[in-house]
């Protein structure tokens, strides 16, 4: 078992080193937090949606901007569009759950606004409809997805594709990436 525990982290580490020869992903990183520092400045917010691990994802990098991440400054207006339980369950009930991001980004958002989708596949229906209801705002989205980008690949203003097709890699690269992102915005927005 030990050399299985090597093998799950060499793959980890190995997936990493290769995200720092891709030129596209690491331009696409910089140029996203540009964005966010620019919606900030512009009076706009940040939300996130994923499912599964991609929602815990979601909730945590939210928390980051609207917290705090290394040091004190004030709060950002971020959130993850999951965390109303009653409003995902009633929505799902009485519509469907492939609306329930779409419908908040209606409700929430205004154009300037950044909606983050997170999404190994590229591919869950209710991330792909709250991007198509964004673009249709002029909200900028931002894909966090695995290697082909899915159907996220076309309607994203800016997508990470980790080149990958293993999904807790990729989400761990999402997290990577994500808080090194919250690190870039809260230095350009709060430098000490």
């Amino acid at each position: 078992m030990i050399e299985f525990i090597r093998n799950k982290i060499k793959t980890s580490v190995d997936l990493k080193i290769s995200l720092l020869q891709n030129e596209a992903v690491l331009n696409t990183v910089n140029t996203v937090a540009e964005q966010i520092i620019t919606c900030y400045r512009n009076g706009g917010k940040v939300l996130w949606c994923g499912n599964g691990g991609s929602a815990a994802d979601s909730q945590h990098l939210a928390a980051e901007l609207s917290g705090r991440f290394y040091y004190d400054r004030p709060p950002l207006s971020s959130e993850a569009l999951h965390v109303n339980t009653s409003y995902i369950t009633a929505v799902a009930n009485d519509y469907s759950y492939d609306v329930i991001y779409s419908r908040l980004v209606e409700a929430m958002c205004k154009k300037g606004d950044m909606l983050m989708g997170l999404s190994t596949s590229g591919n869950s229906p209710n991330v792909v409809k709250a991007f198509e209801k964004a673009g249709s705002m002029g909200v900028i989205t931002v894909g966090f997805t695995g290697a082909s980008g899915g159907k996220m690949k076309d309607i994203s203003n800016y997508l990470i594709n980790i080149p990958s097709t293993d999904t807790p890699r990729i989400q761990e690269c999402h997290m990577l990436l994500g808080h090194t992102i919250c690190e870039m915005v809260e230095m350009g927005l709060f430098p000490k």
